[in-house]
Formats: C-alpha cells, structure tokens, sequence
C-alpha cells in the first residue's frame, strides 16, 4: 500500500480556489478522515492493470463533468459509484498516475461549484 501511495503522491491535488498537494501523511490518514474523498480519475482498464488506491472512488476523467453535474442525483452517483455523491463544500482529493488529467478532474469540479 505504501509504495502505490508514494508513486502517487505527487500526483493527488485538492478542489478549490487554493488548490494544493495532498500529502503522502494526508493520503495514508484518509481511513481516518471519512469527511475527505479520493477519487482516482484513471480509466478503468489502467485501474485493473496497474491496481487501485486503497480508499479511493474509481470515476474515469471522461466521466467527472457527468457525475458531478447538477443534474445527477445522489442516488445516481451512488449506483454508478458506490457513495454517495459529495456536497459541494467536501473536501476532495483527486488522483491519476502522472497528474495531469487530476488537474483538469478539479477544474471541472471547481467549475461546478465545487470548493474544497
């Protein structure tokens, strides 16, 4: 578990205005802290070969702007996600293998309305 964490580390960003690195502390207390969401916005063919992220929520990038969308209920986010869809103001830690496609996951989030 520790050494999935370290490699991506670097790569986990918080929502909001003053968006920030999560750290690999931050990411390893996560058990701890259930009021925090990881979400891994890989694919899910690089999930099943490369392996998931202890505690993280599995939403494709292709998929953010759709389930986090007005329009989708929390029933729906918790069907196709297995939790239920965030508040706005929850604090959300997104993750990919390098951190490109977590940067544009919290763009369209915090475009959305997403604060933390």
């Amino acid at each position: 578990m520790c050494a999935a964490l370290l490699n991506w580390v670097s790569n986990l960003f918080t929502a909001g205005n003053s968006m920030s690195i999560a750290t690999y502390e931050e990411v390893l207390d996560l058990p701890n802290h259930p009021e925090k969401l990881l979400i891994d916005v890989r694919g899910v063919d690089e999930v099943a070969s490369t392996g998931a992220i202890p505690t993280a929520v599995n939403i494709p990038l292709d998929q953010v702007d759709k389930a986090f969308a007005p329009e989708t209920t929390s029933e729906e986010f918790q069907k196709l996600y297995g939790v239920a869809k965030p508040d706005k103001d929850r604090y959300i830690i997104m993750s990919c293998r390098t951190g490109r496609r977590s940067q544009m996951a919290l763009d369209t989030i915090s475009a959305l309305g997403y604060s933390k």
